[in-house]
């Protein structure tokens, strides 16, 4: 498994659970049995952690950590080699002139970029750096199964370590939970390779469009369920991505899911993080729910493009007491 990559779940069920994917009804039970959120108290306990301050050599350490565990992403129709390449440069090499700056976790990118990357983080040094795939018809996920399923080989054939697909909302929305399930298990198995270092996939909900805590919830489940290995808030194109409160509620099932089965799953939420304040209130939110043992780049990601230069520059002001501007960083 590459150094980076995320812990493995179960491709099963767990035992406890398998009558709970055994039909559609036994599902629907599952998932509307499970307690429901407790919206104001979940918003006010994400805002409350969001006050944490965090200074000095504690800052520093959490930026680093931050850096460690950015999704540096480029996923635009314009998306070029050259801008994939320089990408994939700057995530082995985040500050060229200070060298003690970690290497980002993954590039994420469309499949037909996956060889590019590749051969990009190969030429920078930076094979530990994961290629991040989005597959399944992303980002609106509607396509039929067999083409999310071809999108899904042709990316890990081409060298994707990581799939990140999408779920159908449309489905999951209408209640069509096992039809949602059976989806994320066979994108699962297309994540297959011959060798066995099998791409990792990353579960994808699109929060905004799920309306409801209540709905974040039974995603997270259904998806762990599936055997997803991380499961992500959103797709960043959408108004609502990432938030605080809709993470926590991912983070607390995560939590209540590795007590029940054991376990380990990890959580990335993606979209609208741009500053460091940002990711030091998702790194309180994690420490707080799940622990420091979920404070590593195989079990929390960001999913960013802008997040990195202002960690950057914020780390270049704790080392030189100096805030440098954005001319400091490079443009992505």
């Amino acid at each position: 498994m590459p150094a980076s990559s995320p812990t493995t779940a179960s491709e099963a069920p767990p035992p406890a659970f398998a009558d709970a994917t055994a039909s559609d009804a036994a599902l629907r039970r599952f998932l509307h049995g499970l307690p429901g959120v407790d919206a104001v108290g979940l918003e006010a306990r994400a805002a409350a952690l969001g006050t944490r301050s965090i200074k000095t050599s504690a800052k520093a350490f959490a930026i680093d950590l931050a850096i460690s565990m950015i999704d540096l992403t480029t996923l635009e129709g314009a998306d070029t080699p050259g801008k994939v390449g320089a990408l994939c440069a700057k995530g082995v090499h985040p500050d060229p002139t200070d060298r003690t700056v970690p290497e980002v976790a993954a590039i994420c990118v469309y499949p037909d970029m996956v060889a590019t990357a590749r051969r990009a983080l190969d030429a920078a040094g930076g094979r530990a750096v994961q290629v991040a795939s989005v597959a399944t018809a992303f980002p609106a996920g509607r396509a039929a199964l067999d083409v999310k399923l071809a999108d899904t080989r042709a990316a890990v054939l081409a060298g994707a370590d990581e799939i990140d697909m999408v779920i159908d909302r449309g489905a999951f929305l209408s209640g069509r939970y096992l039809q949602v399930l059976e989806e994320i298990r066979a994108v699962k198995e297309a994540c297959a390779r011959p060798d066995g270092e099998d791409a990792h996939l990353k579960v994808i909900f699109e929060n905004g469009e799920l309306a409801t805590y209540d709905n974040i919830r039974r995603a997270s489940w259904l998806a762990m369920l599936a055997g997803a290995d991380f499961i992500k808030t959103s797709t960043g194109k959408v108004g609502v991505n990432a938030t605080p409160a809709n993470t926590l509620v991912m983070l607390e099932a995560v939590r209540d899911f590795r007590t029940a089965t054991g376990a380990v799953i990890g959580v990335k939420p993606a979209g609208g993080i741009r500053t460091t304040k940002d990711a030091l209130k998702y790194l309180v939110l994690v420490n707080e729910t799940l622990g420091d043992d979920w404070l590593r780049p195989d079990r929390f990601r960001f999913g960013a493009s802008s997040l990195l230069n202002d960690l950057l520059m914020q780390r270049q002001k704790l080392t030189t007491g100096r805030y440098s501007g954005p001319d400091y960083v490079t443009v992505d």
